[in-house]
């Protein structure tokens, strides 16, 4: 009997869990078309590339809202069985509301482990497509940079020549193993400076220990110190490092050591790793959370305001989430405590909140 009921209560609550997701998916392809709409509306385009590119970028925000979605669909499901007195039936087969609250925490942090491993390398595979499809309408082809095994690839246009700058990996403010190609309009190559690092901190660059190979006189220049100007600068080129949406869980795990070689931050990529530990116990958490504000209560009418309280709750956790997380990037506390300062603090109410739920 008890595996009966275990099943209907889990595959009650999947259906509302998965309800929710459709929302908020169908939101933000709505919304996100509008801006793939007008990004491509002076580009000879039909209404299926901007469709195409919202359904692959939104499934990666629903991944980052996962916790969200799933503290609202409890909501929904906990006043669910209080309007239509299931909850009572289930007391009736020796349900305690601590024990049905467990068993949708189980669930839950169980579908996190599982978006982890299965979902998130989709997600991220889709948003890398997305980024990939994007820059090849992008307006500002003059200015491309791209990051990949081989390193840090710059492509940059001036009035009568074009250069490819390539970096073999970014350590702190110095790019190392510097290779500039400048070519003419023609795709005939002009000259070529090598370099064994360059600091990239502001513009010109300083390169060390260069040397210079000139195409059209012939001449090779050998220097220890050279300014080359650009338009690109450490603070741009450090935002691309800092977009991790493009890298899964597995992947991240597997080639951390490749990712610092080419020049990702590790404070950057701890912080990434424990945002994606702390996401199935936070999914745990939303549970408990949500049947404090709705089972944990006396008054049984009042389901708005249980809607309302739960949007408030979670605005007031997405903004304490922003703030650990700034006050970890500014150096006020570290990027550990400020991933898990959150769901330290919700599980401590939690564990509060499910005691008065107990004695009921």
């Amino acid at each position: 009997m008890n595996s009966i009921i275990n099943k209907y209560l889990l595959i009650s609550y999947f259906k509302i869990f998965i309800n929710t997701i459709l929302i908020f998916f169908s939101l933000g392809v709505l919304i996100n078309l509008f801006e793939e709409i007008e990004f491509f509306k002076n580009l000879d385009q039909s209404l299926i590339l901007p469709l195409l590119l919202s359904l692959s970028v939104v499934p990666s925000f629903i991944f980052d809202l996962l916790p969200f979605i799933i503290f609202l669909s409890a909501v929904f499901y906990f006043i669910k069985i209080r309007t239509n007195k299931n909850l009572l039936s289930f007391k009736i087969f020796g349900y305690s509301n601590l024990k049905l609250i467990f068993i949708l925490s189980a669930f839950s942090l169980i579908l996190g482990i599982l978006f982890l491993i299965l979902i998130n390398p989709i997600t991220s595979s889709l948003i890398k497509s997305y980024e990939i499809t994007k820059a090849k309408y992008s307006r500002d082809v003059d200015h491309l940079v791209s990051i990949n095994k081989n390193g840090l690839w710059i492509k940059e246009y001036n009035k009568n020549n074009f250069l490819i700058i390539h970096g073999e990996n970014l350590k702190a403010e110095n790019l190392l193993g510097v290779s500039i190609y400048e070519f003419d309009l023609q795709n005939r190559m002009i000259s070529r400076i090598n370099a064994d690092s360059a600091d990239i901190s502001q513009s010109p660059w300083k390169l060390k220990n260069v040397t210079i190979n000139n195409f059209e006189n012939g001449n090779y220049d050998v220097s220890d110190n050279l300014e080359f100007n650009t338009n690109r600068t450490y603070s741009d080129i450090n935002t691309l490092y800092k977009n991790l949406n493009t890298i899964s869980f597995l992947e991240l795990i597997k080639n951390y050591n490749l990712l610092l070689d080419k020049g990702y931050s590790k404070k950057i990529l701890n912080e990434q790793i424990h945002k994606f530990i702390s996401m199935p116990i936070n999914l745990f958490l939303m549970i408990v959370l949500a049947s404090i504000f709705t089972i944990g209560t006396l008054n049984n009418k009042a389901n708005y305001f249980y809607l309302i309280v739960s949007i408030l709750i979670c605005v007031i956790i997405y903004y304490f989430k922003d703030l650990s997380s700034a006050l970890g990037q500014t150096g006020k506390i570290s990027i550990t405590l400020s991933i898990w300062m959150p769901v330290i603090l919700i599980g401590l109410f939690c564990s509060i909140g499910i005691i008065q739920i107990n004695e009921k």
